[in-house]
């Protein structure tokens, strides 16, 4: 499976509780759901198209949580991302739950599984698996240890015309300096602009 990043952004770069005002406001964040003044069905239209590309996901602590709280109760058989949220395999980083609490809710209990041990391992055996994409929403914090390890294969950003201040960012100090090649970019009616990267090398340096 290739190991695809999905993200919606600011304009410098937060990255945190996008979709409601108490879906995380850790660290005293205090602009969650700054997405809500951007009402952009052709967002809706890309993130539906991704997801049918989505053979599991992983997800960190946090947003696991966030995904378990909302999507089993979205049982209309007619919503695609609701389906295959619901029914594909999920993987979970924690250092916190243990097995029995990382079980989904509703119709698919069974779908959900806790990696344990070397996380980077775990997630390089993920990445072997057959299938299309192994797909990472939100997850912050498990982000910065892919980053660090360059196992990410694909990032997909949807970056809103709006700027925060505050916030945990996607990219931050400490992650391996890198080239990306643009594979798809657009911009929405809304100013939103959707743009795929793959990772193409190191950076190179020289006087312009």
């Amino acid at each position: 499976m290739r190991l695809t990043v999905q993200t919606f952004l600011t304009l410098d770069g937060v990255m945190q509780a996008p979709g409601a005002p108490d879906e995380d406001a850790s660290d005293g964040f205090a602009h969650g759901g700054w997405q809500a003044g951007f009402p952009d069905p052709a967002i809706g239209d890309f993130v539906t198209e991704l997801n049918s590309h989505a053979s599991a996901f992983l997800f960190g602590r946090r947003t696991f949580d966030i995904f378990r709280n909302y999507w089993p109760d979205q049982t209309d058989p007619a919503n695609p991302i609701a389906t295959t949220i619901n029914s594909r395999p999920k993987y979970i980083v924690s250092n916190s739950l243990t097995e029995a609490d990382a079980m989904w809710r509703g119709e698919h209990p069974d779908t959900a599984r806790l990696l344990t041990g070397d996380v980077v391992s775990a997630v390089r055996a993920l990445r072997d698996e057959p299938g299309d994409e192994l797909q990472v929403w939100g997850s912050g914090q498990l982000l910065q240890t892919l980053l660090q390890h360059e196992l990410v294969d694909r990032f997909r950003l949807m970056t809103f015309p709006v700027v925060l201040g505050s916030g945990r960012r996607l990219f931050n100090k400490g992650i391996r300096a890198a080239t990306m090649r643009p594979v798809a970019l657009t911009t929405t009616d809304l100013g939103t602009v959707i743009g795929t990267y793959e990772p193409a090398g190191p950076v190179h340096h020289g006087q312009m």
